[in-house]
């Protein structure tokens, strides 16, 4: 997208949430200052009870319904919604910048109508829907798009899960409404040395059912006209979830048109890694790309052994820590790799944990895997061996070995 007119969306797409009322907080303290002045003690009390509500909430939509119809009531918006501010910057400029073309556009789980207004403004040629299941939100999104006068939208109180939708939609919109259920792990792969996973059919299918999105995109997918797209933004940044969310797009006939993007966004202090946001349509296009089942890059820094000697570090750090996915080629770079102590056990949750510790030359290193795609590689020199026992140890909930043991 050309620089010009990006800066000239995220300039309208600023006015826009300044309409709203939304403001870009800098940190936790000024935002919790501000919330002090906007809500009422039993207004805090009563938003908590909410979200315990909705996070204890099992098999249905009735706490999620009653968390969003509390958090759209007018006054809680600023201070309510200022939290996803750059959230709402980074997805609106994205699909903002795909509507050119589109005439009938749907936003699936379209919340108070905070982004779809936007892109009504921005397409007054283009007839917007927008659908979501609380009624207090969709009542409040009616009222804005009347007083942004705006003829383009309509609004309507809908759950997905519950009825089929109707109309025919060259474009589809749904970020942040399709797969939810956050604490879900996903897709386990076949082992903990490696990332791949098997084409499991039932496995595919339990995770499309637990977490509902086979039937949301199965519903989704009914309405999306012949040569349409569909834009999706998900809680997919673990692999785990990525692998079975791509599966489910693809055997809905839904193809790859851009390459995906993972969008990184502030929540006050708080960084978040969602995504990629997908780009995907119908047809048979020879333009659309392979769909990617391998850990995203990392920025981890490479692992040089022989350079370790002349780093300096404080008394209780590593010399070198990798918390992400090429920690797992790191550890087998590892040169002289000498293992002391290993477990491989399958946890209550059941994903397959290796833990081992051990020798790499003259370095004590640990490493853990799991098939949920965790990896952790740490190296520390001889001296700080001991604290590499004893967090082997804590990890596997195991009392500590003698320290003569460890003695190399």
């Amino acid at each position: 997208m050309p620089a010009d007119r990006n800066d000239e969306i995220h300039k309208s797409l600023r006015e826009h949430l300044a309409w709203w009322g939304l403001r870009h907080i800098e940190s936790d303290a000024a935002y919790f200052s501000w919330q002090r002045e906007v809500f009422t003690a039993e207004d805090l009390a009563a938003l908590h009870r909410s979200i315990e509500a909705k996070r204890a909430a099992t098999g249905g939509s009735s706490a999620d319904i009653a968390f969003y119809d509390l958090t759209a009531q007018s006054r809680f918006i600023p201070a309510l919604y200022s939290q996803r501010y750059e959230y709402y910057l980074e997805v609106g400029l994205r699909i903002a910048a795909q509507l050119e073309g589109a005439q009938t556009v749907l936003d699936a789980g379209c919340g108070i109508g905070l982004l779809t207004t936007f892109y009504a403004q921005r397409c007054p040629g283009a007839t917007m829907v927008g659908i979501d299941r609380s009624p207090a939100s969709i009542a409040l999104a009616r009222q804005r798009a009347q007083e942004l006068g705006l003829s383009n939208v309509r609004f309507e109180c809908l759950d997905m899960d519950q009825h089929e939708l109707s109309g025919r939609y060259d474009l589809i919109v749904a970020t942040h409404a399709l797969l939810q259920a956050e604490q879900d792990p996903g897709l386990p792969s076949c082992g903990w040395q490696d990332f791949n996973r098997d084409l499991d059919a039932r496995a595919q299918s339990d995770f499309e059912q637990r977490t509902r999105v086979g039937l949301r995109l199965d519903r989704l997918r009914h309405v999306l006209a012949e040569n349409g797209r569909m834009i999706l933004f998900e809680k997919t940044r673990q692999l785990a979830r990525r692998v079975p969310f791509q599966r489910a797009l693809a055997a809905r006939g839904l193809a790859l048109l851009l390459p995906p993007e993972p969008i990184r966004y502030r929540s006050i202090e708080e960084v978040t890694d969602d995504g990629p946001l997908y780009v995907t349509g119908l047809g048979s296009s020879s333009n659309v790309l392979p769909w990617d089942e391998w850990p995203e890059p990392d920025g981890a820094p490479p692992l040089h052994v022989e350079q370790l000697q002349s780093v300096r570090v404080a008394q209780d750090q590593p010399l070198y820590e990798n918390h992400e996915a090429s920690a797992q080629q790191a550890w087998r770079d590892l040169p002289a790799k000498q293992v002391v102590a290993q477990v491989t056990r399958k946890e209550t949750d059941g994903r397959q944990l290796h833990v081992e510790w051990g020798w790499a030359g003259e370095f004590a290193y640990l490493y853990c895997a799991n098939t949920f795609d965790q990896r952790q590689l740490v190296v520390v020199d001889q001296a700080r061996s001991a604290m590499l026992e004893t967090y082997y140890q804590e990890i596997l909930g195991e009392p500590s070995m003698s320290k003569q043991g460890m003695v190399r």
